[in-house]
């Protein structure tokens, strides 16, 4: 319970709690260092429109924040609440800016009128009084009823109370004369504590004694000071026990305080509910907690594993460098110094990262152990209102204490082994630029699912090292296969981390695997990732490949030249199979020119009509008559023409190996074209006469 015990300390005095209050913040505070630290502001300072007639600690507001340095540790002179010292009878300190600084109250013995209650235990409050929490720093005004209107904290108290209990020395035999013995048990009905020769001698187990119930020593100082539930009373009506829980201000109320309006609107629930809900609540909370904590230990094994480790790897490590050092001549000599200090260097390090860790996990498990015990004892606690006055301050320490063992926490900031290894081989003349050499592959990348995706028939990949690898990569290799469950295949070989690749089938899974590699070999695959591209085909005008005379609108939907002569636009995506159909529509079409239609590969003739090359086959067109062209060649003469709103379509049939155009859903005729492998994307070529926009584009995907 060791670790308990600064759950149990004043953040003022440092001493265990003695009439601890809780502040609106949910700290705790001793009554006697509230009256320390308490400061009073100017009257023309004072803002009165913050203070609240009611009852609890929520008729306490906090300062403005345009307020707040009024209060400040630069302006007030308080930055140590150890500095309020002095004699009982020094005058109030006043600061150059008006904010004064009460001595402490004289100590009363425990005896004389010490509860918090009792108007008489307390000196009067001067009005415009100022308190400013020890551990938050938030600033409150006090009301008419001063520090009388903080609640109690009976369940700190208790258990501040058991916990000095169980400090104390052993117990000590009441029943004998001279010298007492230490006692070893305690009768709960006798309520008197007996060591064993007393037991024998006085309380025998036999007889009407038989029926008594012996317990440890410890266990009937605890019974001893354990009382019936107290009935508490409401703090604004002092002759009514709280028996509901008002659920929109946190806090007990009493049947007064609904009949008279303050909680009236409010949804309130019965009392011993509520206590058993929030109790609920923490045990379910410090379950997880403790689950971390269980984590924490053993993430601490692995780090004192870890140090054992490195101490023996950088032992290993020297000897053989001291060896291969050794053998060298004298001139291998004097940079064998230079070596061991790096190496030193490196142990050191890494010996360094990981106490630093052990220390840091350390003192955080000592507060979350700490934390832990803390609570399992409120939840002893039989006081439901005093339970409830803290149980949700409680139940947000134990989150987000649980939430700082969150993720990446608990992992090792260092490995444990040297990934340097001395080559002996050099000639005598180079000893003078002996170093450490990579003699290891690299580890496997990490492929990064966030930034992976697919668009269209493009997918890019992102990966990165494992966070703890120090081996030096000279680049890396991304394989993809073909998309049907075939062979592996190098798409990418260099030094970055993301890769887009361009022109794979549609409706198709692609598995992918990225490996690096440097002077020592290749490392190991990383895990495969299955990338699915679209279903549907969509795309719009390329401006990156069109002719410098193209002009592109409408989000490159929309395209006409400024070029009396014929250049060439690509569509942004590529087809290689399946069966594909698109629609294009003249917008405008002025001196009956010869626009063309059809597909394309990525390095077609763009200053030429579709067609002209070997690399396009194309449908051009007049007002009254088309023909086909591929590769300067006319043929396949029909009739019907285009005009302005006609609209052309494109099949491409990569199954059937053909090519089929319609104007106005009237067919042009099939065209064969060779040489289907590879790319192919939807083109247009027209002059400043035209102007057209794709409106439909559809993709229907069939195996080959």
């Amino acid at each position: 319970m060791d670790e308990m015990e600064e759950e149990l300390k004043c953040p003022v005095c440092g001493s265990f709690f003695r009439e601890p209050i809780i502040l609106p913040c949910s700290h705790n505070i001793c009554l006697a260092c509230a009256r320390n630290i308490l400061v009073q502001t100017p009257d023309a300072e004072s803002p009165q429109s913050s203070r609240a007639s009611g009852s609890g600690v929520s008729d306490y507001d906090y300062l403005d924040l345009d307020k707040m340095s009024l209060y400040s540790e630069a302006d007030s002179g308080y930055g140590s609440y150890g500095g309020f010292v002095s004699s009982p009878t020094t005058p109030c300190q006043k600061s150059p800016n008006g904010v004064r600084v009460f001595p402490p109250a004289v100590p009363q013995p425990p005896s004389q009128h010490h509860l918090l209650g009792h108007p008489s235990s307390l000196p009067p409050i001067p009005r415009n009084s100022c308190l400013t929490c020890p551990q938050c720093h938030r600033s409150l005004i006090l009301d008419e009823r001063g520090l009388r209107g903080f609640a109690k904290n009976r369940v700190l108290e208790g258990v501040v109370d058991r916990y000095q209990q169980s400090k104390t020395a052993a117990l000590k035999c009441q029943l004998c004369e001279k010298s007492p013995k230490e006692a070893t048990v305690m009768c709960e009905q006798c309520d008197v504590f007996y060591c064993d020769p007393c037991r024998l001698r006085c309380h025998p187990p036999r007889g009407p004694l038989a029926k008594h119930r012996l317990v440890p020593p410890a266990q009937g100082r605890v019974s001893r000071r354990t009382s019936p539930r107290k009935i508490s009373t409401c703090t604004e009506h002092e002759l009514e026990n709280l028996s509901m829980y008002c659920v929109q201000c946190k806090m007990p109320v009493c049947y007064q305080c609904l009949e008279e309006g303050k909680h009236g609107t409010h949804e309130v629930k019965a009392l011993g509910a509520m206590w058993k809900l929030h109790k609920g609540q923490l045990s379910q909370a410090l379950n997880i907690l403790s689950d971390r904590a269980t984590e924490a230990k053993e993430f601490l094994v692995q780090l004192r594993n870890m140090v054992q480790h490195i101490q023996e790897n950088g032992v290993e490590f020297e000897a053989c460098l001291v060896a291969q050092c050794d053998a060298l001549i004298d001139a291998l000599n004097r940079r064998k110094a230079q070596l061991l200090t790096r190496v030193n260097n490196e142990h050191e390090h890494k010996l360094k990262v990981v106490r630093d860790q052990i220390s840091h996990c350390t003192v955080k498990l000592r507060q979350t152990t700490g934390l832990m015990e803390y609570c399992l004892e409120v939840i002893k606690e039989n006081d439901p209102s005093g339970f409830l006055q803290i149980s949700d301050a409680l139940i947000r320490r134990v989150h987000m204490t649980e939430g700082q063992w969150g993720k990446g926490t608990l992992t090792p900031r260092m490995t444990s082994d040297f990934d340097l290894t001395l080559d002996s081989g050099p000639l005598l003349q180079t000893i003078h630029q002996l170093d450490f050499i990579q003699m290891k592959v690299p580890s496997a990348p990490m492929l990064q699912l966030e930034e992976c995706c697919t668009i269209n028939n493009s997918a890019t990949l992102s990966w990165k090292q494992p966070p703890l690898s120090t081996i030096a990569v000279d680049g890396y290799i991304l394989e993809l296969d073909d998309g049907n469950g075939g062979q592996f295949r190098e798409v990418y070989v260099g030094t970055e981390t993301i890769c887009t690749v361009d022109g794979l089938h549609y409706n198709s899974t692609y598995m992918s695997r990225v490996k690096a590699f440097n002077a020592s070999g290749v490392g190991q695959y990383s895990k495969t990732l299955a990338m699915q591209t679209s279903e549907i085909a969509w795309f719009t005008f390329d401006p990156a490949s069109a002719h410098p005379d193209i002009i592109l609108s409408n989000d490159n939907l929309t395209v006409t030249c400024n070029s009396y002569d014929d250049r060439v636009v690509m569509g942004n995506s590529g087809f290689s199979r399946g069966v594909h159909y698109w629609e294009i529509t003249v917008d405008r079409y002025d001196n009956h020119p010869d626009p063309a239609f059809g597909v394309a590969r990525g390095d077609v003739l763009k200053d030429v009509m579709l067609g002209k090359d070997d690399k396009a086959w194309a449908m051009y067109v007049d007002n009254n008559r088309s023909w086909f062209m591929h590769n300067n060649s006319h043929t396949n003469r029909t009739d019907g023409g285009v005009s302005e709103e006609a609209t052309v379509g494109v099949l491409l049939d990569f199954t059937r190996g053909v090519l089929i155009f319609l104007i106005n859903d009237e067919q042009q005729g099939p065209v064969a074209f060779e040489g289907i492998e590879g790319i192919y994307y939807p083109a247009v070529s027209l002059n400043r006469n035209v102007q057209s926009s794709p409106n439909v584009e559809t993709t229907f995907y069939q195996p080959e």
